[in-house]
């Protein structure tokens, strides 16, 4: 009612001219208002008349009126703008909302639809089903827009069953004719059961859900708990490392400056007799000097005993005992240390970066589906040259390998493939990894391994994918091939030059990809990784016959 009465307040205000409220508004003589420009607009058109008039009762005025801006009812017009006068504009239907199927003209929102007369109604017009009793029987519901779709097409009646068997909504004419003898009850009761039913599947979710969450918020509590407890664990633990050092330090400072003052003393001690030796030698040499000039040979022979008579010479056969060197052996082991310290530590971190790992198994991560989601696990991966064949040439600091004709001359080591082209990553992997290889020439196989697969001779245990400790997919110019322990599988894709592999070692997934402006999955392995891996890197020769190589190169590809 109160839209209503704002409805009619609007009529009575607005300015008859432009049927809007008025702007500027004004009174003229017969104490009809417009809108300031309104009238003028409409007084210029009577000018040559020279008689004015109201546009609605038609009384003339002259000469014209001089219009002054009503303030009264200006401020008045403000007033009802704030107050919602405007918002009568609301209770029309928009697009969006549901009309009411009564009105004409413009319409109203609808405020109720009734399940019967499948019709939709206003405030106003929904009233007789508020005060008429057989109306008042009627099911009204919230607005609706598909009403029509409630009536059957095939009889033009409101469908208030359902066939369980054809599981839609029929009308009763429907139930005994095309639908007898099929499993039919009223739509009432079926969405009784239905929304009972769903009721129950969702109270059910919501409780397995909320034990979930327990679980989790549980699981949470625990991994904080653990996690700031080997944070403080190993807080105190490195300090005490790091003490130990500073201790260490501090101690060799300490002997190395006791020894340089030890040492120091001495030689200063030793420099001062010398010195004061020579002081004496030269006044002995100046005193014999004088008494050469004597032409008395008697005298000078008196003389000569207290001139010859020299100090017992201090004993300088020390100087040249120790070597030019003094404390670079200090240093040279100090230097052996600290390699010591950091090869162990470099060993030992994997052991630590895989307990990190252990850590990742209530949430696994589903494997990227972009390169730009593989390259947030990207990995700086350099060869080890510990463990090259010596025909192959490290370069690109120890990123790309390029296998040789001639040998090149590395130091012996337990770790080096003897038999074949093949090296190993200085680095371990674990957790989640991605790397790229770019390869070209004959072939090469890109490969993980364990680190403790055999290393000498030209056996298949020391081959990447012919054993149980490694995998390799094998790339030439024209296929793929995939190996592990001695079991090969063909692999279709596009060709490239760059492979990528992406590692989740704790979900045991390993998976090659061809790298070019998309990403190609070749081969997916999913196992369990029971160690550390490696990357490896094996290059193509023919053979023994070493004079006829076809060169291979493959490269670690810097990604970050």
């Amino acid at each position: 009612m109160a839209q209503k009465g704002a409805q009619l307040d609007r009529e009575s205000i607005s300015c008859s001219i432009c049927l809007d409220l008025p702007t500027d508004p004004v009174t003229i003589p017969c104490g009809h208002s417009y809108c300031m420009t309104c009238i003028k607009t409409h007084w210029d058109e009577e000018d040559e008349k020279n008689i004015y008039s109201c546009p609605q009762c038609r009384q003339t005025f002259t000469p014209r009126p001089v219009l002054v801006k009503s303030t009264m009812f200006a401020a008045l017009v403000e007033q009802l703008k704030k107050t919602g006068l405007q918002a009568a504009d609301h209770c029309y239907a928009g697009p969006e909302d549901v009309a009411c199927d009564v009105c004409t003209g413009r319409k109203l929102k609808a405020l109720k639809s009734c399940l019967v007369c499948l019709v939709s109604y206003c405030e106003k017009h929904l009233q007789p089903h508020y005060d008429v009793a057989q109306l008042k029987r009627h099911k009204l519901v919230e607005p609706c827009k598909k009403l029509q779709d409630n009536i059957c097409s095939r009889h033009d009646e409101v469908m208030k069953m359902f066939c369980r068997t054809d599981q839609h909504c029929i009308c009763y004419l429907c139930s005994v004719d095309e639908h007898k003898g099929h499993d039919t009850v009223s739509a009432a009761a079926e969405r009784t059961e239905r929304q009972r039913e769903l009721e129950g599947k969702i109270q059910q979710r919501i409780q397995d859900r909320e034990k979930d969450v327990k679980v989790l918020q549980q699981e949470l509590e625990t991994i904080n708990g653990s996690a700031d407890k080997a944070v403080k664990d190993s807080e105190k633990i490195f300090t005490e490392l790091i003490r130990f050092l500073e201790k260490r330090r501090s101690d060799v400072k300490q002997q190395i400056r006791s020894q340089q003052e030890t040492d120091g003393s001495r030689v200063k001690e030793l420099q001062e007799k010398l010195e004061q030796e020579i002081t004496e030698l030269k006044r002995k040499d100046a005193d014999l000097k004088q008494l050469s000039h004597t032409q008395d040979h008697t005298q000078f022979l008196q003389n000569y005993p207290s001139v010859s008579a020299l100090s017992e010479p201090t004993d300088s056969s020390s100087i040249n005992i120790r070597p030019l060197r003094y404390f670079e052996d200090v240093t040279a082991a100090v230097s052996e240390l600290r390699d010591k310290l950091q090869d162990i530590l470099r060993k030992k971190w994997t052991n630590i970066s895989l307990a990190l790992t252990e850590v990742d198994v209530l949430l696994p991560q589903p494997e990227p589906k972009t390169r730009a989601g593989f390259l947030q696990y990207s990995q700086e991966i350099t060869l080890d040259p510990n463990t090259a064949n010596t025909r192959l040439l490290l370069s690109e600091r120890n990123r790309k390998a390029t296998v040789m004709s001639q040998e090149q001359f590395y130091s012996s080591h337990p770790d080096r493939f003897t038999g074949w082209c093949q090296v190993l990553s200085r680095e371990s992997l674990t957790g989640r990894c991605y790397w790229e290889v770019e390869w070209s020439g004959r072939g090469v196989g890109v490969a993980v391994t364990y680190k403790n697969i055999s290393r000498a001779g030209r056996l298949n245990e020391c081959v990447f994918g012919f054993n149980k400790k490694s995998w390799a997919l094998n790339c030439q110019q024209n296929s793929y091939t995939f190996w592990h322990n001695s079991i090969r599988t063909p692999v279709s894709g596009s060709q490239s030059s760059r492979v990528g592999v992406y590692l989740d070692h704790r979900a045991g997934i390993l998976s090659f990809y061809s790298v070019s402006e998309t990403m190609t999955l070749l081969h997916r392995v999913l196992t369990t990784f029971t160690q550390p891996l490696y990357a490896g890197l094996w290059l193509w020769y023919d053979g023994d016959l070493w004079g006829s190589l076809f060169e291979s190169t493959a490269e670690l590809c810097k990604l970050k």
